[in-house]
């Protein structure tokens, strides 16, 4: 049967009656059943039991009046409440005009249309009319109730906004009532109105509310139809944990994002790329994006506090923040420094206080604690007015200690830091103790819950409590009866310890402090239980998969959580090798990174191994495998473009390999700490390194890294400019190689690439198309994606050299080849890359006057190169963008007025003056930086520069 909620005041108890009567004939006719708070029966909690009516209801009826228009509980409670039902559950609202008021002024209804059709009030009647009306009413609600289901948006009494371009579903649950953020709701609606605001950031410690302000925003914002956002999607990082050294992937959020907007065709490899086109899909209509939780993606405390890791993310940001249609929330403990540069334009940033004493007082009065208001305000300030301290401890008081304010002298006193919500904890563990006491069952739903780091599944829960029992932990819960076991939830969800349950689904959740603390705690005290349970979980989650070999993220979810539970449990050596490097990896075949880019989720999953990352494996592992874990580590990475945190585990990774003489893999990893070294700017340790891995694999005898590691060091000498040595080094490496591979008569692969760039400094141009046409087609049949997109950069730059000293068409072609190596690096996913194909196309929209596009390269490149602090490429970028500025700057002439440059994503128009004093900056940042990191390949384009900024 269908059923109808009528929200009233109840000094409009006698028109309530009336309603009731006029629907009472319906309802004796069986067609609809009418729900009243007069129908809770006495002894009964009044408030699940109207959260219980209002889910069960299709209709809401909202008497209007200036009654209910100023009552708290039916604004903040119920009001919330039917709007949730109604955009995630169709729920139609009806509002019935009671009494003459100014509804039309209040913001929410003045968008909805309203009964009598007209507007009059029902009480402006005569008896006669009054009936008639409610009669009419009454025919209304009944006729919408038989057709809710197939009921058109044309005919709909309220206009709510379609399901197919809403999704919140994935933002945490929080309390409906909001206490105390008035002035934050409007700073919410003043970001959304302004144009020119497009990410707004909330910050604050766990557990003050950020979450609940943009939940009640929204609540707000619905019942205006989201005025008029065409699309309104939600994500939350904080499911992924709240602590510092959390290492989170935003590859789950990026590739359901993408889709959710519309994005048609493969995903591409780069994390970067993968952020850039979100936020081209997301601007293409005006859209209300929220990312809660974001912290875990951010630096902890240090030099990088607050920068974003992930390069996507940081990409996504830079898009949105000039070309957001619409607007961003951002939620976190940490203000995200990537946005500082547009503080105050394009973004802004709110940090959310604890709420003040008034705030404070009436959240602890919902929850009918008795005292004086004086005491409630001082036990705010107590607990310092944390906002999911002052719940906890609401709730506590009520159930506990019958409501007595006093006895909050029983609270344990702060034992943490607030920021790591230590007031929060201090009610947790009165929780805790009163739960022992009482032997109850709800202690231990709470340590199982300890055990995840997201929401968990009926299944998982299911699992865990099967028999036999775990000892000390599912002893009491093996024997629940089923009732007994869904009275302890409700228990636990009245008690605002867990989340409510959402319609139809089964999984358990609560705030991540309260999920840390009780895991915690079972881990100290019954660390057997907790190695026993995760290694169920571990057994569980790696048997989910149908297939032994997942093909996508979503279907390897599972193992990743798989790899974290064997891990907890001690079953590490299991967890790494048959399920992350047989299943997910896929042995030597890099499954995860080559054929799905998810360089994140790899690294997230990596982290799992490592005690400290990126720089303590797990104890228990061999030196081998501590070896292997700490190359994947550096892989990783430097793949992400972090290369200053690749450097420990590489050098660590260098050490254990020489200590065991294992001369091979000490040469590779010297080799690659060479590498590293060189793009970071440090010459001379890049040197010392690459002779060092010269020297190591001449022990080894292995004839085909003797060349490649002899190329390597003749990199190194070029970048700084030690020509000759680096030529008979080139020489003497591709001579090896002829004498080990004659089919190849030339150095292939990255060794190749480095002695083309030798040969362009050398304007050897037929000799690099020559070596590059024929390398390229190795690369292609190896379907090496790195090598083929450097192969082309050689190509194109070759090509466009060429073009520019014979006056040549061959130009295009060259511009052909380097957009198909960008491309290239991009599917590729190395961030490390990317500058060099970057730069080469920025070289050539120079020569042919499209400054914008030069910007647009030199801008990303800029971004990637300060992101990985690689001071090499760094210089390149000062010297590329003061020769773009002489180039601008000839062609315009002394008598131009505006000059159009990049930064920071932000088109910006310069006059001469301020462009001249660009290129000023610019060069002496290039000075300085070659002087400093030996970077002598560019001595002779520094000194041209140094005569054209004389003319300036």
């Amino acid at each position: 049967m269908s059923r109808v909620f009528i929200s009233y005041s109840h000094k409009d108890e006698e028109w309530k009656d009336r309603l009731v009567s006029h629907l009472g004939v319906l309802e004796k006719e069986n067609q609809l059943s009418v729900w009243t708070d007069r129908k809770i029966q006495g002894g009964e909690d009044w408030y699940p039991e109207i959260e219980k009516a209002i889910g069960m209801a299709q209709v809401a009826i909202l008497m209007i009046s200036a009654n209910f228009l100023t009552s708290d509980f039916i604004l903040k409670e119920e009001i919330p409440r039917l709007l949730k039902k109604r955009r995630e559950g169709g729920m139609k609202i009806l509002p019935l005009i009671m009494k003459p008021c100014v509804w039309n002024e209040v913001k929410w209804l003045s968008s909805i249309q309203v009964r009598p059709l007209d507007g009059r009030a029902l009480s402006g009647g005569t008896e006669f009319q009054i009936d008639t009306d409610l009669t009419s009413f009454a025919k209304e609600v009944n006729d919408i109730l038989k057709d809710v289901h197939e009921q058109t948006e044309e005919n709909e009494i309220i206009n709510y906004f379609p399901k197919s371009k809403i999704d919140l579903a994935k933002l945490p649950d929080t309390n409906a009532t909001l206490f105390g953020r008035e002035s934050e709701m409007r700073k919410l609606d003043a970001a959304w109105e302004n144009p020119q605001t497009r990410i707004i950031s909330l910050i604050a410690w766990g557990g003050v509310g950020k979450s609940a302000l943009t939940n009640a925003w929204l609540n707000e914002m619905s019942l205006q139809n989201f005025k008029d956002a065409e699309q309104i999607y939600g994500w939350s990082f904080y499911s992924q944990g709240t602590k510092e050294d959390t290492q989170v992937s935003a590859d789950q959020f990026l590739n359901d994002a993408l889709r959710w907007f519309g994005y048609v065709g493969e995903l591409p490899r780069s994390q970067f790329e993968k952020g850039r086109l979100l936020a081209v899909q997301i601007a293409k209509k005006k859209t209300l994006l929220i990312l809660d939780g974001l912290e875990p993606l951010q630096y902890p405390p240090g030099e990088m506090y607050g920068r974003l890791k992930d390069q996507a993310m940081i990409a996504l940001l830079k898009g949105l923040r000039h070309s957001m249609n619409g607007l961003c929330i951002i939620t976190s403990r940490v203000k995200p420094t990537d946005l500082k540069s547009t503080e105050g334009r394009m973004t802004r940033t709110h940090e959310l206080e604890n709420l003040g004493d008034d705030a404070g007082m009436l959240l602890l009065k919902s929850y009918q604690l008795k005292g004086p208001e004086g005491e409630l305000k001082k036990t705010s300030r107590e607990f310092k007015g944390h906002a999911l301290a002052l719940n906890l401890l609401g709730s506590y008081l009520k159930t506990v200690h019958d409501g007595d304010i006093r006895k909050r002298d029983l609270i344990p006193a702060l034992m943490e830091e607030e920021k790591n919500g230590g007031h929060a904890r201090r009610v947790m563990e009165s929780y805790e103790r009163w739960f022992e006491e009482g032997n109850r069952p709800e202690l231990d739903i709470l340590y199982l819950l300890g055990l995840f780091d997201r929401p968990v599944s009926k299944e998982a829960i299911d699992m865990l409590k099967s028999q036999p029992a775990i000892q000390g932990l599912t002893s009491r819960l093996t024997v629940l009866s089923f009732q007994k076991w869904r009275m302890s939830l409700q228990n636990l969800r009245d008690l605002r310890l867990i989340a409510k349950k959402e319609d139809n689904i089964e999984n358990l959740d609560c705030h991540p402090l309260i999920r840390e603390h009780f895991g915690e705690k079972l881990q100290e005290h019954n660390p057997d239980a907790w190695k026993e349970a995760h290694s169920r979980l571990y057994e569980y989650y790696k048997n989910i998969p149908e297939k032994e070999l997942p093909n996508t993220l979503e279907e390897m979810e599972p193992l990743f959580a798989a790899v974290r539970h064997g891990c907890l449990a001690g079953r590490y050596q299991e967890a790494m090798k048959d399920v992350y490097y047989d299943r997910i990896r896929r042995k030597n075949k890099h499954y995860i990174l080559n054929n799905l880019g998810a360089f994140g989720t790899d690294f997230a999953c990596l982290s799992a191994f490592f005690e400290s990352p990126w720089e303590k494996p797990i104890a228990g592992f061999s030196d081998t495998n501590k070896a292997v874990l700490l190359s994947w580590a550096g892989f990783a990475l430097r793949a992400l473009g972090r290369l200053s945190e690749a450097v420990r585990p590489m050098n660590t990774c260098l050490k254990i390999a020489i200590s065991n003489e294992e001369w091979k893999s000490a040469a590779v990893r010297a080799n690659n700490l060479s590498e590293l070294l060189l793009i970071m700017g440090d010459v001379q340790a890049a040197k010392e390194y690459a002779n060092q891995s010269v020297a190591f694999v001449d022990l080894s005898g292995d004839d085909f890294q003797m060349q490649v590691k002899r190329a390597s060091l003749a990199g190194i000498y070029f970048q700084a400019g030690n020509f000759n040595e680096a030529e008979s080094l080139f020489r003497e490496a591709e001579n090896m190689n002829k004498k080990k591979l004659d089919q190849y008569p030339f150095l292939y692969s990255f060794p190749g690439f480095l002695y083309c760039d030798f040969l362009i400094y050398c304007k050897r141009f037929s000799e690099v198309l020559k070596r590059s046409e024929s390398t390229l087609e190795i690369a292609k049949r190896n379907n090496w994606l790195t090598d083929i997109a450097l192969d082309k950069i050689s190509i194109g730059r070759a090509l466009m050299f060429q073009s520019l000293q014979n006056k040549s068409d061959d130009i295009n072609k060259a511009l052909d080849y380097l957009n198909q190596a960008v491309e290239g690096l991009r599917n590729a996913g190395h961030q490390d890359d990317m500058p060099r194909g970057l730069y080469a196309r920025t070289c050539l929209s120079r020569h042919q006057h499209n400054f914008l596009a030069a910007w647009t390269d030199l801008d990303e490149a800029r971004e990637i190169v300060e992101y990985g602090r690689m001071k090499l490429y760094r210089v390149d970028y000062y010297l590329e963008a003061c020769r773009v500025i002489n180039a601008q700057l000839k062609r315009d002439g002394p008598l131009s007025g505006k000059y159009e440059i990049i930064e920071n994503g932000e088109v910006l128009n310069l006059s001469r003056t301020e462009i001249e004093e660009k290129f000023k900056l610019f060069f002496n940042e290039a000075e300085y930086l070659i002087s400093q990191c030996g970077y002598h390949l560019r001595d002779g384009e520094l000194e041209e520069l140094r005569e054209l900024s004389k003319s300036l």
